[in-house]
């Protein structure tokens, strides 16, 4: 294995930064353009392949730098054509990258962080506890190997890889600038030359940072709703303590006003049974998001164990949709896609070394329940 130490992963390098590391080397800018192509283009991770750069650059790359992706440790396709990987990151633990392709569309979804620290009641990533931030070499390297997967050139009509959005695990606000950067290099021709309007970053409401994220990049912007009303919003994602939602809609609101040409906020919203499916909550949503320019993506909850919650009826899911469409907003449900491989929004949870010691009690809370289950089966075979 090469020896890195001391050395730089390329891979998470935005074009300035490239172009800085190239100068630190007593190298002309302009390499930073031929070396991104290799790297994001050709998916190549061993400078002796870039054929138009010189034998004394390459050695001095060799010496100075490495290019190196996380660790693939499984590839599964669905037999919707979804794809899941999951990739080991430095701090050991395992993150997952889905893709879903639909119609002309192939998006990718990219883990943040090992884990979230955020610990929203239905989702099965939070219940892992919090690892690490993940680097930017770590989340771009997730495009790089789904990118390589499919041997399709990126920044090309045929591409694979069309939309990427930050709703894989993990809170992307809350790992700031590994993440800006990472995004950047999907934004750059040089890199993935995906649209801004293509790239999507997920947040549950983390709301300095979605000001401080306006004046960096102009990304399109989601928001975890999930909840009309402060209260049921504090039980289902707790950040809402902190950032209410009157303060976090208005700082969506600026967000996107900064962003002009027409651009809208995406509510993301998982539909649980009898939680937030009634139709008051519709009400209470209509008059929420009364003033705010956005579409609305309901998400029917899909179920892990021992989670609590369930899927609402084809009927609760379509009634709620209706109401939101009769008030004249743009409402869509998202069709559950890879829950075979464990790959549906919601169920990605990789192999997180915990430091939160919430999946401990998480487990504790799962044993009970199988115990509990034990001998209800045992008698249904007596």
């Amino acid at each position: 294995m090469t020896n890195t130490t001391g050395k730089i992963n390329l891979l998470g390098l935005t074009q300035s930064e490239m172009e800085q590391f190239f100068e630190s080397i007593g190298e002309k800018r302009f390499r930073a353009g031929q070396v991104m192509k290799w790297i994001h283009h050709f998916g190549v991770d061993d400078f002796a392949a870039m054929t138009n750069v010189g034998k004394a650059l390459r050695e001095k790359l060799e010496a100075a730098a490495y290019i190196r992706g996380p660790e693939v440790v499984s590839e599964d396709i669905s037999s919707d054509g979804t794809r899941k990987w999951v990739v080991r990151v430095a701090s050991g633990s395992c993150v997952e990258t889905v893709y879903i392709p639909q119609g002309g569309r192939g998006t990718l979804c990219v883990s943040s962080q090992a884990g979230c620290a955020l610990d929203c009641s239905f989702c099965s990533t939070g219940k892992q506890g919090f690892n690490s931030d993940l680097t930017s070499a770590e989340i771009i390297g997730q495009v790089w190997i789904a990118s390589k997967s499919f041997g399709s050139v990126p920044a090309k009509i045929d591409r694979a890889i069309t939309n990427v959005v930050m709703m894989g695990m993990g809170e992307p606000l809350l790992n700031f600038d590994n993440v800006v950067s990472a995004m950047k290099i999907m934004m750059d021709d040089l890199g993935y030359g995906i649209s801004k309007r293509k790239v999507t970053l997920s947040t549950s409401g983390v709301v300095p940072m979605i000001d401080k994220l306006a004046e960096v990049i102009d990304v399109s912007l989601a928001l975890s709703l999930h909840a009309p009303n402060d209260e049921l919003r504090n039980q289902l994602v707790p950040i809402n303590k902190k950032y209410p939602l009157d303060m976090l809609l208005a700082a969506c609101k600026r967000y996107i006003s900064k962003l002009g040409e027409k651009r809208v906020l995406t509510i993301e919203y998982t539909l649980l049974k009898g939680v937030n499916d009634q139709p008051e909550h519709a009400e209470q949503m209509i008059a929420l998001l009364a003033n705010v320019p956005c579409k609305i993506n309901l998400i029917p909850f899909n179920p892990f164990p021992f989670s609590g919650y369930e899927r609402p009826s084809n009927n609760a899911i379509r009634r709620f949709q209706d109401l939101l469409h009769k008030a004249g907003h743009n409402v869509t449900v998202r069709t559950t896609r890879g829950d075979d491989i464990d790959a549906a929004c919601g169920q990605l949870v990789g192999q997180v070394m915990d430091r939160t010691r919430r999946s401990e009690r998480y487990i504790a809370v799962r044993q009970l329940g199988n115990e509990a289950q034990e001998p209800h089966a045992a008698a249904n075979r007596n």
